[in-house]
């Protein structure tokens, strides 16, 4: 539990943590010392040399103090609260995403799941991970290889039982000893340690054999194929058995990221980077250190040795810290030359590709808001297009970006019953039940809506706004034949730069709720055609199908057509034609 002191004077000459808050008791500012007294005394001298100094001195207004044993305890705590807290002048990871965690949970039967929040509940974490999708299929892999129970309830064998994606603990299919080591291997294919995954299994399987249990020995031997088979599509492999993080980060004056590389058993597993916060006015060390500190208290695997750029303040008590996590001592190095060498130069170079990425991005966000005169960055925009032929199988698509990156989990897709060919009328269609279920949901409406096309577009979109009382988003029009930008109430389309970050943002946005909403209705078309009347005339096969309807547009027409009218239709002979006639017009003389 924190103290609360009226001034450094107040604080005892002790290794802790101090909690700087601002007038709104708010946390701005959280530090460690080995004397706490010292160093807060620090901040209020009158020729402060650091400019982050000052500013947070302007914002200071109250403090609290956590005495600790010792300063390693003070460096776990101070990381904690900084999660925690998230002060707006320390250095720290930033939550522009919530990234995925795998977890191995603690039950009787653990299951394997994926998650975005983490407790102290004394399951097993691995992660972060920045790419869901790969989580996601690794998962699916590691399911089917070992197959551990997925369902959160045990009352019965399910269908994962019945064909074969389960042990069934819930029916008493395997015992708890040999499913604990099922979770026990995963727990080491999470680490990367695929040689002692295979010399367990493999000593288990010889075990078996021996009992003459061939099905369960099978069973086994299919697991060590398998992930000898992950091993060797791993990309860069080293002749000696490495275990290491590479940390490396580009920084400059505003913006600093840093990108972890995992060498497991020799190879690299995988590549994880990360933005940073708060970094004005603080040194390259000063950024790894807290990267550092942050980025691992997380639950984690501790490799035996990381590789970072250049020393960092605490970097004994790290190494000290680290070592307690992992069990066993671990090396902080920095390599001056070598393989570690390169691979921290790797490291490095693509943090420097991410930064300049996201500087682009900064940029046309930075851009769109000028030219636009917006009241708030555009950090959330969404796309809207409509896309029918002649009225028929309309359908809508709704993007949504968010950092100018596009957020696919987010797309939707909307069948519209407005008849057409009224391309205004889907327009109000789809932007009236966008935003009328995002107020039923209570959801935070986009900075920014984009709809594909000009004047009339823009017009209709507004108008479903304005009887939703949500005229407070800014909307704007991409018109595709000039790239100009309409925009409410100014007669005259607004024209970006050629060359400007924010105009190949806004196509991107527009080609991308255009991409959507086609592919959406080529599904519908599609299965238009698979469920045809045409489907039980003789003569007529998917071929043939598709060319009558590239000529008529719909079936309705087919059915009106003269026998003339269908012989024009590419690919079809006067037998096939009369087949099809005589179809629709039972009644007629032949």
């Amino acid at each position: 539990m924190s103290t609360k002191v009226d001034s450094a004077d107040d604080l005892p000459d002790k290794t802790g943590v101090y909690i700087m808050k601002n007038a709104r008791d708010e946390v701005i500012y959280v530090g460690k010392s080995v004397s706490l007294k010292k160093r807060v005394k620090s901040y209020f001298k009158e020729d402060l040399d650091s400019p982050k100094t000052r500013v947070l001195m302007n914002q200071f207004h109250s403090l609290e103090y956590i005495i600790t044993d010792t300063e390693k305890e003070a460096l776990i705590l101070e990381a904690t609260l900084i999660k925690r807290h998230r002060p707006q002048y320390n250095v720290r990871l930033k939550d522009d995403k919530r990234y995925p965690y795998i977890k191995i949970t603690r039950e009787n039967y653990p299951r394997i799941i994926i998650t975005r929040s983490i407790s102290s509940d004394g399951s097993h974490y691995f992660g972060p991970f920045t790419d869901v999708g790969s989580v996601r299929k690794t998962l699916k892999f590691i399911k089917a290889l070992f197959k551990v129970r997925d369902c959160k309830k045990m009352d019965g064998p399910c269908l994962n039982s019945q064909i074969d994606l389960c042990y069934a603990p819930c029916a008493e299919g395997i015992s708890r000893e040999d499913y604990q080591k099922i979770i026990d291997s995963i727990d080491l294919f999470f680490q990367g340690k695929y040689s002692r995954i295979i010399s367990s299994l493999n000593k288990e399987m010889k075990e078996a054999a021996i009992s003459h249990e061939f099905e369960k020995a099978g069973v086994l031997r299919d697991q060590i194929n398998a992930i000898k088979d992950v091993m060797e599509r791993q990309f860069v492999a080293f002749t000696n058995q490495l275990d290491q993080d590479i940390i490396a980060g580009s920084i400059d004056k505003k913006m600093a990221v840093m990108v972890v590389f995992s060498v497991r058993e020799g190879k690299i597993m995988g590549k994880d980077d990360f933005l940073m916060a708060g970094v004005e006015n603080s040194s390259p060390e000063e950024i790894l250190s807290a990267f550092i500190k942050q980025y691992y208290a997380n639950p984690r695997y501790i490799p035996g040795e990381i590789i970072i750029q250049y020393p960092v303040p605490d970097q004994k008590i790290i190494r000290e810290w680290l070592s307690d996590l992992r069990g066993a001592a671990i090396k902080v190095t920095i390599p001056q030359k070598g393989h570690k060498y390169r691979l921290l130069q790797m490291a490095s170079k693509n943090a420097s590709v991410i930064r300049n990425q996201e500087k682009q991005v900064k940029n046309a966000l930075i851009d769109l808001k000028k030219y636009l005169k917006l009241p708030h960055m555009p950090h959330i925009i969404e796309g809207f297009d409509v896309s029918n032929i002649a009225g028929k199988s309309a359908v809508g698509s709704m993007v949504q970006f968010q950092d100018a990156k596009p957020r696919k989990g987010k797309y939707r897709r909307y069948k519209l019953k407005t008849p057409g060919p009224d391309d205004y009328g889907m327009m109000q269609e789809l932007i009236t039940r966008r935003y009328q279920k995002i107020i039923e949901d209570g959801e935070s409406p986009p900075d920014l809506i984009l709809v594909d096309g000009g004047k009339g577009q823009l017009k209709v979109a507004l108008n479903a706004l304005k009887s939703l009382e949500l005229v407070h988003i800014p909307v704007i029009g991409l018109a595709k034949e000039f790239e100009h930008v309409f925009i409410p109430q100014t007669a005259e389309p607004l024209i970006l730069p050629r060359n400007s970050e924010a105009l190949f943002l806004l196509q991107r946005i527009r080609d991308e709720a255009h991409r959507f909403a086609v592919s959406y209705h080529r599904k519908l078309r599609s299965k238009e055609l698979e469920h045809s009347p045409l489907d039980d005339i003789k003569g007529v096969g998917s071929k043939r199908k598709m060319n009558l309807m590239r000529h008529f547009k719909d079936v309705e027409k087919i059915k009106k057509a003269s026998l003339e009218e269908i012989m024009e239709v590419k690919g079809l002979n006067r037998q096939v034609a009369e087949n099809i006639y005589y179809h629709f017009h039972p009644h007629s003389n032949k």
